[in-house]
Order: structure tokens, then sequence, then C-alpha cells
């Protein structure tokens, strides 16, 4: 799978808009990524599926950042046969009251995927979480990066992030 095919298939699904949108840590953008259009376009997510995929070796296993991330982890886990758990952003107040839900073997190395990084937050609180039931993390697959301090942030959080396409690479043809 090509970057070239991704942009194409990003865009193919509308999830990429212009205009003056807020984004989740307060700032805003003259451009948005949405992530529930590609996420529920069945050619967009499975060329997705198919790209994290081939990053993946035989033996990884997969862990999705609520709520984003779960279909990406679901279609690649189909994909890869590997099998994934959930981080959720917060503990539920009931049942298992669980950070992390599936299973997770102490030290067992898991890959977080991810749908975009802009700060790198969620991404980073979803590692220390999986670290804190037991996980090794040392690295991310994200669709996009949209450049603005994500990537340093997670690396400072000892973790290598690959990210399918960037902002840049994403907005080429606008300029």
């Amino acid at each position: 799978m090509t970057n070239q095919e991704l942009i194409d298939a990003l865009r193919a699904a509308d999830a990429v808009q212009f205009g003056e949108f807020e984004l989740s840590h307060g700032g805003t953008s003259e451009y948005y990524v949405d992530k529930y259009l590609f996420e529920t376009d069945p050619d967009c997510l499975e060329a997705i599926a198919e790209a994290f995929a081939e990053r993946l070796e035989p033996d990884d296993k997969l862990a999705g950042v609520a709520l984003g991330a779960v279909p990406l982890a679901a279609a690649t886990s189909v994909a890869a046969g590997a099998p994934y758990v959930i981080v959720r952003k917060q503990r539920k107040e009931y049942g298992t009251s669980n950070l992390v839900e599936g299973r997770l073997e102490e030290g067992e190395e898991v890959v977080v995927l991810e749908d975009i990084v802009t700060t790198g937050t969620s991404l980073v609180e979803a590692v220390e979480a999986l670290r804190e039931a037991g996980a090794t993390v040392e690295r991310a697959l994200v669709v996009v990066d949209r450049q603005e301090g994500g990537r340093e942030n997670v690396e400072d959080a000892g973790l290598e992030m690959e990210a399918l396409v960037t902002a840049e690479e994403l907005l080429a043809e606008r300029e």
C-alpha cells in the first residue's frame, strides 16, 4: 500500500475537509481529518488495516485507543490475524473496572494503533495505561500525523511512532 493510495482513500471517504475547525486540544486549524468518516468507510478502513498489517511482526499484539482507534484495531486484527486490546480513556465505574479491555499478559509486547496525532496526549496516556497494566510498549502506528508536536511528545514517552500519512503529504496537492 503506497502513501498515495492511502491519501486517495482518505480523500475518497471525504475525510479531509477544509474551513475553520476547532481541534480537541483547543487550537484551530484550516483543515480537519474526520476520523469517523475514514473509519466508517469500508474501502478506506480496509486500506488502513492493510497498511498497518504490512508494518507488523508476526507475533505483535495490538491496542486500540478508545474510541477512534477501536475500528482500526479490529480491522487490523482481522487483516493481520493479530489479537488486540482496547484502552479506555478512563476506568469504567462498574463490572471489572478495567482500563484495558481484552486479554493482556504481563510483559506482553503491544503495538498501539491511533487515528490522528496532533499533540500526542491521548496516545501517551494510552501507552501509560498499557504499561501500568504490565505491557511492554515501544511502538505506535498512526494514520495521520498532523505534525504539530505530537511526534516529539510521543517519542519523549519512549515510543517509536510511524505515521501512514503526514499532514504535509495529505495537503500537498492543496498548496
